[in-house]
C-alpha cells in the first residue's frame, strides 16, 4: 500500500480531513521538545486548528529526545500523519504542521540553530515530569543529564539544557525575544522550567542568564487529553481509513483542553480561535487536572493492574475501584481544592475515563510513578495532614505504587511523606 506523503495526499479517502492551507509552503515558527504522540495529538492539533483559521507561519519543527524511532516514521512521510479520535463514532484527520523531524542526540547543532533561528518565536515541551532534572529545591545538580550538560554544554542531554545552549545562541545572533512553554504536567511548570534554565546559564555564563531572564517568557500552562500509545490496531484503523500507510498515526479521546497563562514575549499563533483558552491565572486549571484527573489515573493504574485490569475502562468498570475513586474525590480531594467545581470536574472526568473507545494502558500511566505522584498525589496529602483532613484513600495509591514497584518505603518515598503516613506505607 503506498505511504502517507505530500505526493500521495490527494489520494486520502474524501471522509478524511485534509490540511485547508499549501502544507508545502510553511514554514516553521515553532520547536518541540519531545515529539512524541501527546504532541502530536494535542498541541500540533490545535497549531494546525490555529494555521487554519488565522494564518501564519507557525510550522513545528519537532525534536526528539533520545530516539529516532519518530523522525524515522514520520520524515518518509514528510512528516505528515494521521489523528485518529476515537469516541462512538471514530473521526480522521491529517495533520500538517509538523514540517521537520529532528533527534537530539544526532541533530544537536541543528535543534540549537532551530531555536536561534529569528523565525521562531515559540518553544514548547512535553517531555515529561522526569525530563525537567529537578529536585525538591529546583535543578538537581547531582542529575547525571545536568552533570553531562555543565560539561559538554553544546551537546546537551536534558531540556533545561537544551534550551541554554539554544538561547545561547539566539542571544548571540540577535534573534529577539523567545516564548517557552511547558506542557508537562508539573506544578507551576512555567515558573519552574524558567528557574531551571536560569539556574544552569547561571553556572556556565552569568551574562546568558540576565540575557534570558530579560528576553525570554516562560507561561504556565495545563494540557488534557487522553493519548493511549497507538498500536498495530489503530495503525490498522488509520490506513483502512486513509487508504494509505501511515507509520506514524496517534490515536487520541474527542476531548482536548489547553490553559496558557498570558505571558507571550512575542507573536504566537492565533490559538485562541482555535480553542486554546489564553488566561491570566492557569493554577485553577492545573489543580483540576492534576488532583483528580491525574491523581485517579494514578490510583486507577497501580490499584487496577493489582485486580487484573488492563485498561482504564476497565478498571472504572470495576465497582470497586469506582467506588473508591468517588469517595476518595469527594472527601480527601474536594476538601484540598476549596473553591474548585471538583465534582462537576470528577462527573465529566468518570465519564471519559468510561469511554468504551478508548484503550489506554494502565501500565502506560504506570510508569514515572515517584514523578508522577510528587506532582499528583504528595501535595495532597502533605496539604490535608496540615489542615487535620484525612488522607487514607490517598494512602492506599502509596501502598499499591508501592507493591507494583516492589520498593520499600524508607527507600521510595520523601521524608516528609513517609512521616506522614508512618505504618500506612
Amino acid at each position: 500500500m503506498k505511504r502517507l506523503s505530500l505526493s500521495s495526499l490527494a489520494a486520502v479517502r474524501p471522509a478524511v480531513r485534509r490540511p485547508r492551507y499549501p502544507v508545502e509552503s510553511l514554514r516553521p515558527g515553532i520547536l518541540h521538545l519531545g515529539i512524541g504522540a501527546f504532541a502530536r495529538a494535542h498541541q500540533a492539533v490545535y497549531t494546525e486548528d490555529a494555521i487554519e483559521a488565522g494564518g501564519g507561519d507557525w510550522g513545528i519543527t519537532g525534536v526528539s529526545m533520545r530516539q529516532a524511532t519518530v523522525a524515522e516514521s514520520l520524515t518518509p512521510q514528510d512528516c505528515l500523519y494521521t489523528v485518529e479520535q476515537r469516541d462512538a463514532e471514530a473521526e480522521y484527520r491529517v495533520i500538517g504542521c509538523v514540517r521537520r523531524a529532528l533527534t537530539l542526540p544526532l541533530h544537536p547543532d541543528a535543534v540549537a540553530d532551530a531555536i536561534a533561528d529569528k523565525s521562531t518565536h515559540i518553544v514548547t515541551l512535553t517531555i515529561t515530569e522526569k525530563g525537567y532534572c529537578l529536585g525538591p529545591d529546583g535543578i538537581d545538580w547531582d542529575h547525571p543529564d545536568i552533570l553531562h550538560d555543565l560539561a559538554h554544554p553544546e551537546r546537551p542531554k536534558s531540556g533545561p539544557g537544551v534550551l541554554v545552549a539554544g538561547l545561547a545562541r539566539r542571544s548571540r545572533s540577535g534573534a529577539g525575544p523567545l516564548t517557552v512553554i511547558s506542557c508537562d504536567n508539573l506544578s507551576d511548570n512555567g515558573p519552574r522550567l524558567a528557574a531551571a534554565v536560569q539556574a544552569l546559564a547561571a553556572r556556565l555564563d552569568p551574562l546568558l542568564a540576565r540575557w534570558i531572564e530579560a528576553s525570554a517568557s516562560f507561561p504556565e500552562t495545563m494540557v488534557d487529553s487522553i493519548v493511549p500509545a497507538s498500536d498495530a490496531a489503530s495503525r490498522a484503523r488509520a490506513e483502512e481509513a486513509l487508504g494509505l500507510s501511515d507509520e506514524a498515526s496517534v490515536q487520541r479521546e474527542r476531548f482536548a483542553q489547553w490553559v496558557i497563562q498570558d505571558r507571550f514575549a512575542g507573536p504566537r499563533p492565533a490559538w485562541d480561535k482555535a480553542g486554546v483558552e489564553i488566561v491570566g491565572a492557569v493554577e485553577p486549571y492545573r489543580r483540576l487536572k492534576l488532583h483528580v484527573l491525574n491523581a485517579s489515573h494514578s490510583a486507577l493504574a497501580y490499584l487496577g493492574l493489582a485486580r487484573g485490569h488492563e485498561f482504564v475502562r476497565q478498571a472504572i468498570a470495576d465497582r470497586e475501584l469506582a467506588g473508591f475513586l468517588d469517595r476518595m474525590i469527594a472527601e480527601e480531594v474536594a476538601p484540598a481544592l476549596s473553591g474548585l467545581p471538583v465534582a462537576a470536574y470528577w462527573t465529566s472526568t468518570r465519564a471519559r475515563f468510561a469511554n468504551p473507545a478508548i484503550d489506554h494502558r494502565l501500565d502506560q500511566i504506570a510508569q514515572d510513578g515517584p514523578f508522577k505522584l510528587a506532582q499528583r498525589v504528595f501535595p495532597l496529602i502533605v496539604a490535608n495532614h496540615k489542615a487535620g483532613l484525612p488522607t487514607t484513600h490517598l494512602a492506599k495509591i502509596v501502598q499499591a505504587w508501592l507493591a507494583f514497584a516492589h520498593r520499600s518505603a524508607a527507600e521510595a518515598l520523601p521524608e516528609e511523606i513517609t512521616a506522614i503516613l508512618g505504618e500506612t506505607v
